[in-house]
């Protein structure tokens, strides 16, 4: 009697181990750790216990819902099995050294609500697949060397309230459909080779409190419908082709407490608030 009693104390005490996550996501962590040299991680995994005890793993009722590896030394490419972390609610994989394109299979992450690869080495292009990720609230991919144009289906992540797309090298036009992200708080595309107009649609981002577009190649006048954007704290538009003297520009925003126009290239002339062609 008292062998089978300790026969099953100890399979009640390996349940939780053998429950730990689905087969298919523990894979895709082994994967992650393969592609990006984790045994030379600043915090590695130890592969033979539960993957509930691994750095930066957040499990809930036996999925991972948040993977969080910023500062640990990953060097490598995301694998494709990444879209197998089906539950992820956060991804935050910032300041490493992971090169190469975001796998197709990221865009299929349809609960993700955070993602922060910023000052990683990340290259390629945005795919238009973007639109996926409804849930998405904020999205920063700030110093990398992401490429190509900023896809207009950017504007279907009505939840994002912060896109910070700074310190690439994405080229075009700002999309018209920037102005579809209502719940937008924060934009900042600084340090790329954007240019054109600014879209008049900016002006229906509300609850917008900063903006950053120096560094680009953006011309002609500021849109009028800017002027809606009343919450603006931060407006940053140095180092462009904008028309204007914008010395008394910040009056137009109560709520302004930093802007930043001065342009090498300035010649001084009257800055105006304008509809876009």
């Amino acid at each position: 009697m008292k062998t089978i009693q300790l026969f099953l104390l100890g399979c009640l005490l390996s349940f939780p181990a053998l429950a730990d996550v689905a087969p298919n996501q523990k894979q895709a962590l082994f994967d992650l750790y393969q592609a990006t040299n984790g045994s030379s991680w600043n915090h590695t995994w130890d592969l033979n216990a539960a993957v509930s005890t691994w750095h930066g793993i957040t499990i809930q009722d036996d999925k991972v819902i948040a993977l969080e590896l910023s500062f640990n030394n990953l060097n490598g490419e995301l694998p494709q099995s990444l879209g197998d972390l089906e539950d992820l609610v956060k991804l935050d994989l910032a300041f490493n050294s992971i090169e190469g394109d975001l796998p197709e299979s990221f865009y299929a992450l349809t609960k993700i609500e955070v993602v922060k690869l910023f000052s990683n080495k990340l290259s390629g292009e945005i795919s238009a697949n973007i639109e996926n990720l409804t849930q998405l609230r904020h999205l920063e991919l700030f110093n990398n060397n992401f490429s190509g144009n900023i896809p207009a289906n950017i504007g279907k992540l009505v939840s994002l309230e912060t896109l910070l797309l700074s310190s690439n090298k994405f080229i075009g036009k700002l999309p018209s459909t920037i102005g579809d992200l209502t719940a937008l708080e924060v934009l900042s595309v600084f340090d790329n080779n954007l240019f054109g107009k600014v879209p008049s649609t900016i002006g229906k981002l509300a609850n917008l409190e900063e903006l950053v577009l120096a560094n680009n190649a953006f011309y002609g006048d500021l849109p009028g419908e800017l002027a809606m954007c009343t919450n603006l704290k931060t407006l940053m538009i140095g180092n462009n082709g904008f028309k204007g003297e914008f010395a008394n520009f910040q009056e137009r925003f109560p709520n302004m407490i930093m802007f930043e126009f001065e342009n090498s290239n300035s010649k001084g002339t009257i800055a105006t608030l304008d509809t876009e062609d």
